[in-house]
């Protein structure tokens, strides 16, 4: 079993669609391992997302990012980083193909509903991010 993370985006906590958001990763198999509902601060979000530092979008970010809840998950299935992706669609909603959440859920390619970790390498740093090795239920 492989884990990953993903991040309910404040715009799809504010919508409403967190739960629908959430069905649909457990219908395409993805067991919740951990799961919080929390408002990142400036620090936490900059710290989070460090690796996009210097492109021009990263104040953006983290601007989003700290407008509201979100609700960070580690999950869990075969395949799971590269799988979430696939069920996640492409970053513009607009070229997200239909079933996928983005195309469901985004309004546009900064507010994209869903974070998803890009590599099993990746994931574990996640995943360490927002859960304590005991928050992760075997």
């Amino acid at each position: 079993m492989e884990r990953t993370l993903t991040i309910l985006k404040p715009d799809s906590v504010a919508a409403g669609n967190a739960g629908k958001i959430l069905a649909h990763l457990e219908a395409e198999g993805f067991r919740v391992v951990a799961m919080r509902r929390l408002q990142m601060t400036e620090a936490q979000a900059g710290a989070f997302y460090e690796v996009h530092r210097e492109r021009p979008f990263y104040g953006e970010l983290v601007e989003f990012m700290t407008s509201g809840p979100c609700i960070p998950i580690a999950l869990e299935r075969e395949n799971a980083v590269a799988y979430l992706r696939e069920v996640m669609g492409a970053t513009n909603p607009e070229e997200a193909a239909d079933g996928t959440i983005r195309k469901l859920y985004a309004t546009d390619v900064g507010r994209n509903a869903i974070h998803g970790s890009d590599s099993p390498e990746n994931a574990a740093i996640e995943v360490a991010f927002f859960f304590a090795r005991a928050d992760l239920l075997g």
